[in-house]
């Protein structure tokens, strides 16, 4: 196994209590839900509920297994660091550049996307201009402290937060005085199943559904990347993860009941953000500026998670490599921040506009896909890490995964399930093979280098 060498300083636990709860909160609400929920819910109808049911259920269990492993040993820096003790170092290996690649590129589609919102506001800027502006003050923010960090991406949650919280509420009224919409549609629960039934679209959609419905969740294990910045891990991350039901039940399920409830399924434009439909209808012109402005601001949060998480899983990796030029990237700075490495990622993520320009946009998209359904390994690996570690250690830690180890093969047949799902579409399953072939690449890699030939 590959050994550590000692940092000239340490990561500190500026990380607050309010900091984690709502960049756990934040972390499980992305553009999908303010942006894509229109196409899921074409696709799946109101089964659409009982996909993010399941989802968060196998996610709350992942989350445990996740908690559990690095609560066992304050000392982690990462889950790169348990899948070291307990799947050997070549799995690291392939896990942490797979997680680090996948975090850069989905930033970098998160910057592209920055510019298209902007764009809305005005149409003759540059596209490439607003994505590198926003990273530039992210970078400078990770730079500063991991407080500053915290403090940045609460705010960015805050806005999510209360942008699902007043569509609820606004859903909420319309119901209580059955709103009448101008196209004649009654606010009511009924809406949900007067159109086809629960099951509208058959089992075929509500299968379907699930690749979109697991990738919205993707990032969801970044909380468990906040263990060694967080002032009180012991009480903090527990709690960070057991809310995650609560939030699950409350952000999707919730915003979807009322998105449904207010428009029959069948009525609303895939292409379309249902936000915006809900906010014309009860008379506010600007709703279009106002969802733009909340995807805006969690395109944003997608980039700052992404430097944090980038940067503190380069450094990671780098610390483990024998060559000293190497492991210079994982120093930590004088504000205890890996500054480097952050530095490092940051300007792999600028290099979207260029590509941009240089590649076919459904490319670009495409390494997005594979990026998200790479997912299912990281997520798989962390699982049998756990499943490892209670073997070797039956008694557990003190933040115990509930109904271990059958729980853990719960979540790895879900993963398993939803990757047989992907196969079914042409879009999803070639992102998919990209994904088996990146990993097989992975592998052999693996073994080139000295550090990960004997475990």
């Amino acid at each position: 196994m590959a050994e550590k060498q000692p940092d000239q300083q340490t990561l500190s636990r500026g990380l607050k209590d309010r900091h984690v709860q709502l960049i756990a909160l934040g972390g499980a609400i992305g553009t999908g839900l303010f942006l894509g929920s229109g196409k899921s819910i074409h696709v799946a109808g109101p089964s659409i509920l009982l996909a993010y049911l399941i989802t968060g259920i196998m996610c709350f269990l992942l989350m445990r297994a996740l908690g559990e492993l690095l609560l066992a040993d304050l000392h982690y820096n990462s889950f790169v660091d348990a899948i070291r003790d307990y799947l050997g170092s070549r799995a690291a290996f392939i896990t942490g550049w797979t997680y680090w690649l996948c975090w850069v590129a989905i930033a970098m589609a998160e910057i592209t996307a920055i510019g298209m919102y902007v764009q809305l506001w005005l149409p003759n800027c540059p596209q490439w201009v607003p994505g590198l502006i926003t990273l530039a003050v992210l970078l400078c923010v990770n730079l500063i402290t991991v407080g500053a960090f915290g403090e940045v991406e609460s705010w960015f949650a805050l806005i999510k937060i209360f942008a699902i919280l007043l569509l609820i509420a606004i859903g909420v009224g319309m119901m209580l005085v059955r709103f009448k919409s101008p196209n004649g549609i009654v606010t009511s629960p009924s809406n949900l199943i007067s159109h086809g039934g629960f099951f509208a679209t058959g089992l075929d959609g509500f299968l379907k559904s699930f690749q979109m419905v697991i990738f919205s969740f993707a990032g969801i294990e970044m909380v468990g990347m906040t263990a060694a910045e967080t002032a009180n891990p012991r009480k903090v991350i527990p709690k960070a993860i057991n809310d995650i039901p609560v939030r699950i039940l409350l952000f999707y399920i919730g915003a979807l009941f009322v998105i449904m409830s207010i428009y029959p399924w069948n009525r609303l434009d895939p292409n379309s953000s249902p936000f915006v439909m809900v906010f014309k209808d009860i008379g506010i012109s600007s709703a279009a500026s106002i969802i733009n402005f909340v995807v805006l601001t969690a395109a944003a949060s997608s980039c700052n998670s992404a430097l944090y998480t980038t940067g503190r899983m380069l450094a990671e990796l780098t610390s483990t490599s024998r060559r000293p030029s190497i492991r210079k990237i994982s120093r930590i700075s004088k504000n205890s921040v890996p500054a480097t490495a952050i530095v490092i990622s940051a300007l792999l993520m600028g290099m979207s506009s260029l590509l941009n320009y240089l590649i076919p946009s459904e490319v670009f998209t495409l390494v997005s896909s594979v990026a998200t359904t790479s997912f299912l390994f990281i997520w798989g690996t962390i699982v049998l890490a756990h499943l490892r570690y209670r073997k070797l250690h039956p008694e557990g830690s003190g933040f115990k995964m509930p109904g271990t180890p059958v729980t853990d093969w719960m979540v790895l047949i879900f993963l398993f399930a939803v990757g047989v799902i992907l196969m079914f579409s042409a879009d999803t399953r070639i992102a998919l093979i990209i994904a088996v072939v990146w990993l097989a690449f992975m592998t052999v890699l693996s073994m080139t280098f000295k550090e990960y030939k004997y475990n």
